[in-house]
């Protein structure tokens, strides 16, 4: 599901590609992107990792004897889970006995090709929905008829924290939801989301881990949380959570929010600071014990193999960094910053330069537009590089969704200013209204991957020819 060579202009709009300077210099911007993609897609990244031997399964440093159990199982949930779990069946064949993924795509097939025992199930995303609730409670069904003999292959991914959901009593899926958007819409950055999430959720925290005990469990995680903290991606069902309902409630008093959330998600956080509700799972309990977590790609490794690519396409190349935060437009100001450095100066690289950049950023919603946060660290970026000369930033997700939209991130060059400007669209309204999807669809710049079956955060990448 990686970026298509042979469709290379497809990704840029009819207005875009008439900025660039040649079809050339897309050409190498296509494959400099693609090589990012293709570094971590879910199936290649499971089996770098994984290995099959006879009866031996091997991830990584862990071997496991397959002999040593009488049934193999598959559970997991996440953008890539569909094709993680193609990979792991795959190496398991004979022994796998069930197993079940959810997943956002649409138009799968309702059981994993040639393993019809493994179930595939949809969730919704960015907001956990009804079908999140069910495939879920498949999940918790499955696990329930587990034997210390069984061996359990965990698949997760980022995209886990609404499709794998299961609130606590006294918690609806409205109010979930109601909560997800105001979260969403102050700025909170996804560890901040996810501590407050682990303790309203049944399977988040460890906890499906506990569930699953005392079979064996090893999970894969294809992380897209910066710097790998495997107890945030998804918000961590099988990683042991150091999060307390304290720093729940406190995230929510950070933002001042408090009033602003349902009463009952208040009230059942503060039954858990009094200790009426049971913790999250935590280091050295038991039943985690026997939990090997595993990352099977991260944003680091999309990050090289895009500088490997850039180089070999003749760029010097750089990575400036794969811890990116912050508000979306201040980033965008502040890439475009170094993007002018360059430009101007040569430094800290000589033309043709490709420098990247990976990392996530937030949206503080000021206004009602349609965008995400690639388009509107991209917009925020639009400004600072007007008049430059051969310069382009170009922004990604990963999975190929950035926000409520059809599009993966945009593209801005030094002409884009001044050609929004001739249309007579007013740059500074449009990031006002955080309505970026409209504005680099009138202006041109939208780049459409489609669903690419990864997620490993975002990349932004500056190119000065």
């Amino acid at each position: 599901m990686a970026l298509c060579y042979d469709e290379r202009m497809s990704l840029w709009d009819d207005q875009l590609a008439l900025s660039l300077r040649s079809y050339a210099e897309g050409e190498r911007m296509t494959r400099i992107l693609a090589a990012a993609l293709d570094a971590v897609d879910p199936e290649k990244a499971v089996l770098k990792l994984v290995r099959r031997d006879q009866d031996h399964l091997t991830f990584g440093t862990i071997d496991i004897d397959l002999q040593a159990y009488r049934r193999v199982f598959i559970i997991g949930a996440g953008k890539a889970s569909f094709m993680m779990a193609r990979a792991v069946a795959n190496l398991v064949g004979d022994k796998l006995a069930k197993g079940a993924v959810i997943t956002k795509a649409v138009g799968l097939s309702s059981f994993l090709p040639g393993y019809p025992s493994v179930r595939v199930l949809r969730g919704g995303h960015p907001l956990p929905d009804p079908d999140s609730l069910q495939g879920t409670q498949v999940i918790v069904d499955l696990v329930k008829i587990l034997h210390p003999d069984d061996l359990v292959i965990g698949l997760i991914s980022g995209g886990g924290s609404t499709l794998l959901a299961k609130p606590v009593q006294g918690v609806s899926l409205e109010q979930l939801q109601s909560l997800n958007r105001t979260l969403l819409a102050c700025g909170a950055s996804v560890d901040e989301i996810n501590t407050i999430r682990k303790h309203l959720d049944e399977v988040k925290g460890g906890r499906l881990a506990g569930m699953v005990y005392p079979a064996r469990m090893v999970t894969l995680i294809l992380s897209d949380v910066i710097g790998n903290p495997l107890e945030v991606v998804a918000s961590g069902p099988t990683v042991a959570d150091p999060t307390t309902f304290d720093d729940a409630l406190a995230v929510l008093a950070k933002y001042q929010v408090l009033d602003n959330v349902p009463r009952s998600i208040v009230e059942t956080l503060k039954k858990g600071q009094r200790g009426e509700l049971p913790e999250t799972l935590k280091a050295g309990d038991m039943r985690i014990r026997q939990v090997d977590n595993l990352v099977v790609g991260s944003n680091i490794q999309a990050s090289q193999a895009a500088i490997l690519a850039a180089e070999q396409a003749g760029f010097h190349s750089l990575l400036l960094t794969t811890h990116l935060k912050g508000e979306a437009r201040m980033a965008g100001r502040f890439l475009s910053s170094i993007l002018r450095q360059v430009a101007e100066t040569g430094h800290p690289l000589p033309r043709p330069a490709c420098l990247v950049a990976g990392g996530e950023t937030t949206v503080f919603l000021r206004g009602e537009g349609r965008g995400g946060r690639n388009q509107e660290l991209a917009l925020g970026a639009v400004e600072e590089l007007r008049g430059l000369k051969h310069v382009v930033l170009v922004t990604l997700a990963t999975d190929g969704e950035d926000g409520p939209t059809d599009a993966a991130g945009a593209l801005v060059t030094g002409e884009t200013a001044a050609h929004a400007e001739a249309m007579g669209v007013n740059t500074q309204a449009y990031l006002d209204n955080n309505d970026s999807y409209s504005y680099f669809k009138l202006v041109g710049g939208l780049l459409r991957t489609g669903s690419t079956g990864t997620n490993v955060n975002d990349l932004t990448f500056l190119f000065a020819f």
